[in-house]
């Protein structure tokens, strides 16, 4: 009786319930179909993906031969009469997890919609949340969106509520990359009702409604509200996250730092967040690797983004997949950080091209998040061209596209020449409200950094004044070095940075090699 309430509170269910069936002999197991199933769905909770279907198989035998069930054991009826359906289900799952057959996926939710009766919420759920899962791989959003949403209300119509958040984590993940910003908002704010219902214990998900919270709040430049959001989902603990939340906790503050301009910090967040990795079956549209790149190009590091390039396959000419839309589109960031580089280097043509098909493909699929910054680069590139009335046109079409949801960091993140163009807009007169909040943020931001203190030369004692290190500190051993002459340990810097204590050790030895001196005292 305690195994369906642990499975919709996902509190050690998993763990709990297989080692019970483990301790059972296996004739006894054998000889009940149900518990068969069970046994099968506890197996596939734990991640031992080979043990399933020999046990779906063991059901299955008592369901083909119903004239000779001499010694099948039913305590309940109703839960043997949906054993086809669980079966499918399980096996739709379990096809979706390998990520070796998308087709079979769906053909098994598919039968399971056939054949689950109307109030079978959970095996409706888990099939509608399925074939949302394949959709969005596919890049067919709106049909993941639809089919997610009804995921997520079936299963929390049946009492699984971590499930139903889980479930909101995909459905703002889609609505997100569909350019509906505020929808996402109240998906995640649905879910955290959900999550902290009052008189009932904190459900698992809590704490990762409040980092998808946080990621909405980082694009539109509330990055104060965004840092405490995040922190709150800190405090709640590891037991209020559901099993992807160290990874995106951690690509959310890698956002907030290289919002903040702290381009070393967050890098080393996403190593964090790539070793972390769990996409809970989900399609990596985002790799953590491809947001990495992203943080070279800004830092200038174009030799190790265009050997990412060439290590990933990645070309201008290549065939588009919604799989590697954002890959390409990180290509033609590469490319045109080269060209700005060197303007005699001919790949801006192929980018522009490649710009035209991906936005001609993200249109089509209603990939409004896409479609936004194609344009914004569409625009970048013609006026890295110097030509100015063909920048001007996309970059148009990007803000009426994006002021209705709010983007900032869209194209904050953009630099220099993002706001120039944006000036030469306001100058037209092209949507001035919203190219003026744009630009007001553009101001804030220069006035924030024109305001940062300078710091004191970092020299060792014996150097020559005034003659710079051969190796200069970077901004996170620079911010480290701060703390330690604040008398900071290496725990609480590690606590203050977010950083493991193994990590900050190692900025330690580089900060001493650096300056040349062998303690913190002498740093």
């Amino acid at each position: 009786l305690a195994v369906p309430e642990m499975r919709r509170n996902r509190q050690g269910a998993t763990v709990t319930e297989l080692g019970w069936l483990k301790a059972l002999p296996d004739e006894l197991i054998h000889f009940r179909p149900v518990l068969c199933v069970d046994y099968a769905y506890a197996l596939f909770g734990g991640g031992e993906l080979e043990g399933v279907e020999p046990r779906l198989r063991d059901a299955e035998r008592w369901l083909e031969t119903p004239a000779d069930t001499a010694g099948m054991i039913v305590v309940d009826e109703e839960e043997f009469r949906r054993l086809p359906g669980m079966i499918a289900l399980l096996r739709a799952a379990r096809s979706l997890a390998r990520g070796d057959d998308m087709p079979e996926a769906v053909k098994n939710a598919q039968r399971v919609l056939d054949l689950a009766p109307e109030n079978a919420h959970l095996m409706l759920g888990g099939a509608a949340s399925v074939l949302g899962l394949a959709a969005w791989a596919s890049g067919d959003l709106e049909a993941a969106r639809r089919m997610t949403a009804s995921g997520m209300a079936n299963v929390r119509l049946a009492g699984y509520i971590s499930s139903a958040i889980g479930g909101a984590i995909v459905l703002a993940d889609i609505q997100i990359a569909q350019g509906h910003l505020h929808e996402a908002m109240t998906t995640y704010e649905r879910g955290l009702q959900w999550a902290v219902e009052p008189g009932a214990p904190v459900q698992r998900g809590a704490a990762d409604m409040y980092v998808g919270m946080s990621a909405l709040l980082c694009e539109h430049n509330d990055l104060e509200t965004a840092m405490q959001y995040l922190l709150t989902s800190q405090s709640l603990g590891e037991l209020a996250g559901l099993p992807q939340n160290p990874y995106r906790w951690r690509a959310v503050m890698a956002r907030i730092r290289e919002s903040q301009g702290d381009l070393d910090g967050a890098l080393e967040l996403l190593e964090q967040a790539e070793r972390l990795y769990d996409g809970n079956f989900s399609p990596n549209v985002r790799p953590i690797a491809t947001r990495k790149t992203r943080v070279w190009v800004s830092q200038g590091r174009l030799d190790e983004a265009l050997d990412w390039a060439r290590e990933q396959g990645l070309s201008v000419e290549n065939e588009l997949s919604y799989l590697r839309e954002f890959d390409h589109i990180t290509l033609v960031r590469v490319l045109l950080a080269r060209y700005r580089i060197d303007p005699a280097e001919q790949s801006i043509s192929g980018a522009v091209r490649l710009l035209e098909r991906l936005l001609k493909a993200a249109e089509a699929g209603g990939r409004l998040g896409s479609v936004i910054e194609i344009l914004a680069l569409q625009a970048l590139a013609y006026h890295a061209q110097g030509d100015l009335p063909a920048a001007l046109l996309p970059l148009q079409h990007a803000l009426a596209l994006a002021e209705p949801e709010g983007y900032v960091r869209m194209f904050l993140d953009e630099g220099e020449s993002m706001g120039q163009l944006l000036c030469e807009a306001s100058a037209r007169q092209i949507m001035p409200d919203y190219t003026g909040k744009l630009l007001a943020a553009f101001e804030a931001e220069k006035q924030k950094s024109e305001d940062k203190p300078d710091l004191p030369p970092v020299l060792p004692e014996e150097h020559p004044d005034g003659e710079p290190l051969i190796d200069p500190l970077s901004q996170r051993e620079i911010k480290i070095l701060q703390l330690i002459a604040q008398g900071l340990s290496n725990r609480e810097i590690g606590e203050r940075l977010f950083l493991a204590l193994n990590t900050v050790k190692g900025h330690n030895r580089k900060i001493f090699d650096k300056l040349q001196v062998q303690s913190r005292t002498e740093a």
